[in-house]
Order: C-alpha cells, then sequence, then structure tokens
C-alpha cells in the first residue's frame, strides 16, 4: 500500500520533496497559499549539496537551459565606475564548473515541471489545522475539506504556518540579523544593454542595491539595507524610494521603474533556529526549519539537498518517526555550519564603515588567486553524504 504525504508550501522545498517522494512511490499533494506559481525572487548562484541533488534528480539539463550566463559581479560607485569586481568563470572553475546563476522563480518552474500531475497541487490554500491519530496525521485545508496522511510537511517558508501550530509563535525562533531586502523587475533594453552580462551592486555604506539583466530585456533588482527594526514598512515600494535615493542616475532610473508594492518581494533576513524540526508524523523542511538567510548564500541548494535527504531517509527508514529523526540528526549539523557562516558574512556583505568596505575590495582582488579562490570555494560547498 502506498503511503500519502501532504506538503504545505509549492516553493522550492516542497516541489523538490514532492518530486523525490514520488518518485519513491508516495501519493503526494501540495497546498500553496498563493494563488498560482510566483513570480517574484532573485538570481541565486546554485552550487554545493543542491547542485549535487539535482543532478541525482535528474535535473541538471533542465535547470542549466533556464540558467543565466554572469560575466562578473561588479561593485560600483554612483557614478558608474567599478570599484571592485570578481569574474564568475574564475568561482565557477574553483567549483569543477559546478555552478549555475538562476532565478528563484525559474528553478521552481523546473521542478514544478519535473513534478507535473504525478502530485496534486491545491493553488489557493493551505493547511488551516491538524491532529495526529495512530499512525498518520488528519489535515484540515482552508477550504474545510480534510485529508488523512501518513505525513504532513510545512515547507511554508520562514514565516511557517505549520511551524507555528507546532511549536509557537514565530519571534521565539527568528534570529534577526539587522537587514532589509528587497526584489523586483522592470523592462528596459537601454539599461539591459548597459549591463552586458553583468551582475553590478553599489559599493555603498549600510544599504546596496544590485542590477542584472533576464530575457527579454528585462532588468531585476535586488536590494538590501541595514534596518534595526524587524517589522516590514506598510508600503515597500515607497520605503524603497526613499531608502535607495542618492546612489547615482542608473539607481535613479531603477526606482523610477520600481512596479506596485504588490509586485515587489520585500521581507526582513533572518534565520530560523528552533531545538527540534520534527513531532510525531509531522515535519518542518526548508526555510521553515533552516533558514539559513541570503546573507549565508546556498539557501535554495540547501532546501533540494534537504529535500533529498528527508525523501532518501522515509524511503528506507522503518518508520516515519524513524525517518525524521535521521534527516534531522543528518542535516542539522550542515545548517548549523552555514547559518554560523552567514552571521559571520554580515559585516562583509553589507559594510556598515568606510574601512569595512575596504576591506571588502581587497578580498575580492585577493578571489582573483587561484589558491584563495579555490579555498573559499571548498569553504562555501562544504562537505556531507546524501542518501544514495
Amino acid at each position: 500500500m502506498s503511503r500519502s504525504a501532504v506538503i504545505c508550501g509549492a516553493g522550492i522545498a516542497g516541489l523538490s520533496l514532492a518530486h523525490e517522494l514520488v518518485r519513491h512511490g508516495w501519493e503526494v499533494t501540495l497546498a500553496e497559499r498563493a494563488p498560482g506559481p510566483r513570480e517574484q525572487g532573485y538570481m541565486m548562484d546554485f552550487f554545493g549539496l543542491g547542485y549535487l541533488a539535482a543532478e541525482r534528480m535528474g535535473l541538471l539539463e533542465r535547470l542549466g537551459e533556464l540558467s543565466y550566463e554572469v560575466d562578473a559581479l561588479a561593485y560600483v560607485d554612483e557614478r558608474g565606475r567599478t570599484r571592485a569586481s570578481v569574474r564568475y568563470s574564475s568561482l565557477a572553475r574553483a567549483l569543477d564548473g559546478r555552478l549555475l546563476s538562476i532565478m528563484r522563480p525559474d528553478l521552481e518552474r523546473a521542478l514544478r515541471e519535473a513534478v507535473g500531475d504525478a502530485a496534486e497541487f491545491r493553488y489557493g490554500d493551505t493547511v488551516a489545522a491538524f491532529t495526529e491519530h495512530g499512525e498518520g496525521v488528519r489535515v484540515v485545508f482552508a477550504d474545510g475539506s480534510v485529508h488523512d496522511a501518513d505525513l504532513l510537511v510545512g515547507a511554508d517558508g520562514i514565516h511557517s504556518q505549520v511551524r507555528r501550530h507546532l511549536w509557537g509563535a514565530e519571534e521565539q525562533f527568528l534570529r534577526y540579523l539587522g537587514l532589509h531586502t528587497a526584489a523586483y523587475t522592470f523592462t528596459d533594453p537601454a539599461m539591459h544593454a548597459a549591463l552586458a552580462g553583468r551582475f553590478i551592486m553599489t559599493d555603498t555604506v549600510g544599504r546596496t542595491l544590485g542590477l542584472y539583466g533576464l530575457r527579454a530585456d528585462r532588468v531585476a533588482v535586488f536590494a538590501a539595507h541595514a534596518r534595526a527594526d524587524p517589522s516590514l514598512p506598510a508600503d515597500p515600494r515607497a520605503a524603497l524610494l526613499d531608502g535607495y535615493a542618492g546612489l547615482g542616475r542608473v539607481v535613479s532610473r531603477a526606482l523610477d521603474l520600481c512596479p506596485p508594492a504588490e509586485e515587489v518581494y520585500y521581507d526582513q533576513v533572518s534565520q530560523v533556529e528552533l531545538p527540534c524540526w520534527h513531532r510525531g508524523h509531522v515535519a518542518l523542511l526548508g526555510d521553515a526549519c533552516q533558514a539559513v538567510s541570503l546573507v549565508a548564500g546556498q539557501g535554495a541548494s540547501l532546501a533540494v539537498a534537504g529535500a533529498y535527504v528527508l525523501a532518501g531517509h522515509l524511503s528506507t527508514a522503518p518508520s516515519v518517526s524513524a525517518a525524521l529523526q535521521r534527516y534531522q540528526q543528518q542535516w542539522r549539523p550542515v545548517i548549523t555550519a552555514r547559518q554560523q557562516a552567514g552571521r559571520r558574512g554580515v559585516e562583509w556583505f553589507l559594510p556598515l564603515s568606510d574601512a569595512r568596505r575596504r576591506r571588502r575590495r581587497l578580498m575580492l582582488r585577493l578571489m582573483a588567486l587561484p589558491g584563495l579562490n579555490r579555498l573559499l570555494a571548498h569553504g562555501l560547498v562544504g562537505r556531507v553524504r546524501t542518501p544514495r
């Protein structure tokens, strides 16, 4: 008899787990609060453990088709002059070519295509409540329907409702890193041409805004700034226009083309830390329990790899409970290490003084040296064995 799972959240972690559980013979239902696939997000460097998992999942060819060729990351001043840069080719060589630059919505698209109709998708719905009974869990959806499953997985992000039902208010589990972040896209052929395959970031203190070209003359914006208060603004567009003014002509043009607030991704930069990722037949996955933050990098990579690890244990362990214990035992050390690295990297990611900004410029120059570049790459990837 096949086993069944309900996954709350159809993002990267939830889709990755659905793909693997279906492959292992499970019946899978995905509930996603959003009315459909989300188009908001930013460019990610996809490498490391997630790359390895994606290769084993048979996804690399499609991810390669959807990825972008990025020549260099360049930090520029208000007049557009490059103050420091690093070529992606040097990092790719240090990673033996196992590096992709891909937009978050495109990674989700590839996963969604791979899952296809093998799972049930419930967009515009979510898990409203659940109770455990015997060897399973009874899930009540927001539309009132009820589903009995062997497993419920909360893959519903940093503000997880499944986690709240399990362990309480999110404030006790979020470690705020002192930053807010935002992302949006617009269409501008002239700016797209000027970027010419580069990812540019403003070489500024306390705030930074990045630009990079997408397909069809679209340009993506990524922004981050220091803020003591973790609470989010009522109008993210207005906050961007006010907070990033005065960073030069190119940034001014990007702000002029900022879409309405509902089309802007905006959130605090935080990590999630909690003592246990599972209870009974309910588990958490991805940012719901393992958020490392954009500062740490590899959030998407770790979401894919974590789902692969969880599915592997669910396919081999004698029970769901045993699988969840093995999953946490194997995966927690990986997440803890990346979270620690992320906290150490905040000042490098967003310097809060001229002295720290100068140190970052120096570090980027040193990264061009082959030995240091490979050492950095190994530090970024980390090491862990994944189930076969």
